[in-house]
């Protein structure tokens, strides 16, 4: 691994409160180093695809926050059951094959797998076998005719033995991004294409950086990722317009039609601010993920020119700005550096030495693997590169070290029922699993 930084910043955190927080955006406390140049072509970086040329920048102002309590900077995470020791090595082994374009890995609360296939099908292993009808084919209404485009997010209802409902994030045909639900029908490895319900619609100006990640959090609620719009350098601003769903992480209840905001997203009642955003300030978040004990929130988010990062929200605290296109990174990058207020990630690595693309993964909370128990584990797309980040408890920074090398694509990881993890190679078409 050639010239891999990691650069640490202090977060603001806080324990979850009896009452819900209002936002107030937590400063980057971390130095910054400014470069006074960038080059602002239209690099391929976000997992192999080229940005589409940026017209003019055309800044619009940053929404005010309702302040909240404030929050107290540390950098522990929420208290784990057993020791944990920083991971060495990783390793895997394939399971699966034949996927057309594998981008996502979920379960349903059972042993199943499904497999995201971005032209717009879900299959399913069942049993260490991939069953010939797919789960859900809806390859008719997907568009993928851009890199980024097609059907890039999946998430199970938590009541989902019940209720049979589940939801897709997927390009429609001018390159909208769709939220949408399905069932599952009478046969429990087949859902019902006809069932299909839009829950929310969102306009992309680009063809790039739909962001595309769905996620039900320990509180019940639907977390959806989304990228700032595309072309270069964010030209709308949309990452830090309030009113834009794009560059954010909204928060949803999709327990009544078509959605609700929960009243304890922070930015509700704040005039010109969308009720739906939990945080904001990203470019293309490529993956987040809940780890499964503690609920604290992981967020890749793939970079323009340089710097890949990541950043760590604790659980149930909103409201914070990743500080995209004022920073990449915690690079000073275009507008008013100067900007208060921003969040910092806690690892990032730079392009240098193949690296161009970051793919989030899991914090490893499976028993198959003992070795790997509490580390947070993410790739990069070009290099193959896997990294693990642990919290050093005597610098209380996070420390990121190469694990492995893939010599194939990595379009994601997976988290099965019992929190075991797994790895797709989008170029190979195949599922592997991280074993000891």
């Amino acid at each position: 691994m050639n010239r891999l930084w990691l650069l640490i910043a202090l977060l603001g955190l806080v324990a979850c409160q009896t009452a819900a927080p209002t936002a107030e955006f937590v400063p980057i406390e971390a130095q910054r180093r400014s470069t006074n140049s960038h080059g602002r072509g239209g690099t391929t970086h976000a997992h192999g695809r080229a940005a589409d040329p940026a017209p003019p920048a055309s800044p619009t102002e940053m929404p005010t926050a309702v302040p909240p309590t404030p929050l107290a900077p540390t950098m522990e995470p929420s208290p784990a059951p057993q020791t944990a020791v920083p991971a060495t090595s990783i390793q895997w082994e394939a399971i699966a094959s034949g996927f057309d374009t594998p981008v996502g890995l979920a379960h349903a609360g059972d042993e199943r797998l499904f497999i995201v296939e971005q032209p717009g099908r879900i299959r399913l292993i069942q049993d260490g076998q991939v069953l010939a009808t797919p789960f859900l084919d809806i390859a008719n209404i997907v568009n993928d005719s851009a890199n980024e485009q097609g059907l890039l997010g999946l998430a199970f209802h938590p009541e989902y033995g019940a209720n049979g409902r589940f939801y897709v994030n997927y390009s429609g045909d001018n390159g909208e991004t769709i939220i949408a639900e399905y069932g599952v029908s009478n046969d429990p490895n087949v859902a019902d294409s006809t069932s299909g319900r839009i829950l929310l619609t969102i306009p992309q100006p680009y063809g790039n950086h739909n962001g595309g990640q769905l996620a039900f959090g320990p509180d019940g609620y639907l977390y959806i990722g989304m990228g700032d719009g595309g072309s270069q350098n964010d030209p709308q601003n949309n990452a830090q317009n309030g009113a834009s769903l794009l560059g954010k992480i909204l928060r949803i209840d999709v327990n009544q039609e078509p959605y609700t905001i929960p009243d304890d997203n922070p930015f509700v009642g704040q005039n010109g601010v969308r009720g739906e955003i939990w945080a904001f300030g990203l470019r293309n978040p490529w993956r987040f993920s809940f780890d499964k004990l503690t609920g604290d929130l992981f967020i890749a988010d793939v970079g323009q020119n340089e710097w890949e990062e990541i950043s760590w929200q604790p659980a149930g605290i909103g409201g914070q700005n990743y500080g995209w296109r004022i920073y990449e990174g915690s690079q000073c990058y275009l507008d008013d550096c100067n900007t208060p207020n921003l969040t910092a990630p806690i690892a990032e690595y730079s392009h240098s030495g193949g690296h161009c693309s970051v793919t989030g993964g899991y914090m490893y909370r499976g028993t198959a693997v003992p070795a790997l128990w509490g580390n947070y584990f993410l790739a990069d797309y070009c290099s193959g590169a896997i990294w693990r980040l642990f919290p050093n408890p005597s610098t209380g920074a996070w420390d990121l070290a190469e694990v492995g090398r893939a010599n194939f694509r990595i379009a994601s990881f997976g988290e099965d029922v019992q929190g075991e993890l797994y790895i797709l190679s989008q170029n190979e078409g195949v599922v592997y699993r991280v074993r000891q």
